[in-house]
């Protein structure tokens, strides 16, 4: 039944379009053998139609899916959404699915899901990869990878460079008074986390401000809330978390210590996720997620096109989005 209605459909099309089938089938599988007038002649009497493609059969006929591979480290993390959207709409203009991984921060568990789904997929996107550089070069040799915040030589990578906002943030604190500031960093293994962390410290040494790191290993709310006994102990009177759910971990911890904000601590977040839903709204870098989930998947289309690979190394710029959680510091006091 499944295989009549689309011999029928396929029939449907190459009579609106007024073409044989097989330039049908050509349109969506080789558009690269037909003209490209008559590609968009047979998709635009495909969507008059409601034709959709049976990507089964595809794969069986081409040996392609029309999949690609999303691999994410924490999909409930507010940073991610916004790109694993922008991926899957850019996907759909190419007329491919996406397949979403969350590897949960563990590198054992990104590499098992990237073992299963790379038989299944065109390419593969790696957004903030934990892996080894080894390991993600051993994909990148059998598959098309287009990397996101995650700078290796060699591969197609999309990096936003929250080191220049966070600079932007050193200089604020510092223009406000703040002598001594805490970095409460992320996984030691992510690439944005070293970025910032030594915008953080470069920063500090050029505007004569202290800085100390306080290590989370997981970004989340609590690790951000149980960060504040650290902060407290350090005499500083202000703080740079690694995102924003830290940041509002840190909100909320320091609310429990009845410690207020702006006026006692200073706080800044990372991506700009959560700033205009927190109180006080939350002063932080600005976030670049939907612009590098679009570009990886429209690179990644590219090189499954041209069949080609290209050392390409795209940087979105960042910049500070001051708003009501950093104020003047109260020196000697936290």
């Amino acid at each position: 039944m499944t295989g009549r209605k689309e011999a029928l459909t396929i029939r449907q099309v190459a009579i609106e379009a007024g073409v044989a089938r097989s330039s049908v089938s050509r349109a969506f599988t080789r558009p690269e053998m037909l003209k490209p007038e008559t590609v968009k002649r047979i998709h635009e009497a495909a969507e008059r139609l409601g034709y959709v493609p049976n990507h089964a059969a595809r794969a069986l006929s081409t040996g392609k899916h029309g999949n690609l591979a999303l691999i994410v480290p924490d999909v409930a993390n507010p940073f991610f959404p916004p790109m694993i959207r922008a991926a899957q709409i850019e996907a759909e203009r190419f007329d491919f699915c996406v397949f979403l991984g969350n590897s949960d921060e563990n590198p054992i568990q990104e590499d098992r899901l990237l073992g299963r789904l790379s038989g299944q997929v065109e390419g593969l996107v790696i957004a903030s990869s934990r892996m080894s550089d080894g390991q993600i070069r051993t994909y990148a040799g059998s598959r098309p990878v287009v990397l996101i915040n995650r700078d290796v030589a060699g591969i197609p990578r999309i990096l936003i460079d929250s080191g220049a906002g966070v600079r932007e943030a050193v200089e604020h604190l510092a223009e406000h008074g703040h002598q001594k500031i805490v970095y409460v960093s992320g996984p030691p293994n992510s690439w944005s986390n070293k970025e910032r962390k030594a915008a953080v410290r470069s920063s500090a040494q050029k505007f004569g401000v202290e800085v100390q790191t306080v290590a989370a290993t997981v970004p989340s709310f609590a690790a951000g809330r149980n960060a504040v006994s650290h902060l407290m102990t350090r005499g500083a009177t202000a703080v740079i978390a690694f995102d924003d759910l830290m940041a509002q971990g840190i909100l909320v911890g320091l609310a429990e210590q009845h410690v207020t904000v702006p006026d006692q601590f200073s706080v800044v977040g990372c991506d700009d996720v959560l700033g205009a839903t927190t109180y006080p709204m939350l002063t932080s870098v600005s976030n670049r997620a939907s612009e590098a989930g679009r570009a990886a998947v429209g690179l990644l289309m590219e090189m499954l096109q041209s069949h080609a690979i290209r050392d390409v190394r795209y940087v979105l710029e960042t910049h500070l989005v001051v708003r009501n959680t950093t104020g003047p510091a109260r020196l000697g006091k936290s």
